[in-house]
């Protein structure tokens, strides 16, 4: 190899000038996505500001009916499960841990805020495979209710997935008694 395309190659090797600008380009576009993204949710609760707010956590439930824990996996609209509801921190995921009783069900989410659903507004639970966009194999436990006539869905994957059918039963059955109509379905359960 000549000394003149030795030179060429070694300059086609380290053209850092064009390798920094392409970088930085790239770092430019994935701010930018990142940046639509958060406006993006950023409307979405503004669209979802009507929203009532979430009622108060008791400071005595009352003695637990079934308690799990597991992750949270978010809130939607009933019968749509992309439509994601991030209004008063019901679209942030986060562990969770429940607790049902005769008062209604408790979700105690550390680093986000806890989600009360009083008995009378539960209105039925079933076994899934998603919700807000998120598709779970092993399945999800989803629980309806209301909010000031709003009806909603919010997703929960217990530890033990095995043991949702238990709580599909218990909010059916054994779980708090409300006036309001409930429904189950249970892919997969047998009474």
């Amino acid at each position: 190899m000549t000394p003149a395309r030795l030179a060429m190659e070694k300059a086609r090797i380290h053209d850092w000038p064009n390798y920094l600008g392409w970088t930085v380009g790239l770092l430019i576009l994935i701010g930018l996505v990142y940046w639509l993204m958060r406006q993006g949710w950023n409307w979405r609760r503004t669209l979802q500001s009507d929203l009532a707010a979430l009622p108060a956590v008791p400071a005595e439930p009352g003695p637990a009916i079934l308690e799990g824990s597991g992750r949270y996996h978010g809130t939607t609209t009933a019968g749509n499960w992309l439509d994601r509801v991030v209004a008063h921190g019901l679209g942030t995921r986060s562990l969770v841990e429940l607790t049902l009783t005769d008062a209604g069900l408790l979700a105690r989410r550390p680093g986000a805020a806890d989600l009360w659903i009083p008995a009378g507004d539960l209105t039925g639970a079933r076994t899934d495979s998603g919700i807000a966009g998120k598709v779970v194999p092993a399945g999800l436990l989803v629980v309806s209710w209301t909010l000031q006539g709003r009806a909603l869905d919010s997703g929960f994957r217990l530890d033990h997935p095995d043991e949702h059918a238990t709580w599909v039963r218990a909010l059916a059955e054994d779980g708090p008694r409300s006036t309001a109509p409930r429904t189950t379905k249970t892919e997969g359960v047998t009474p």
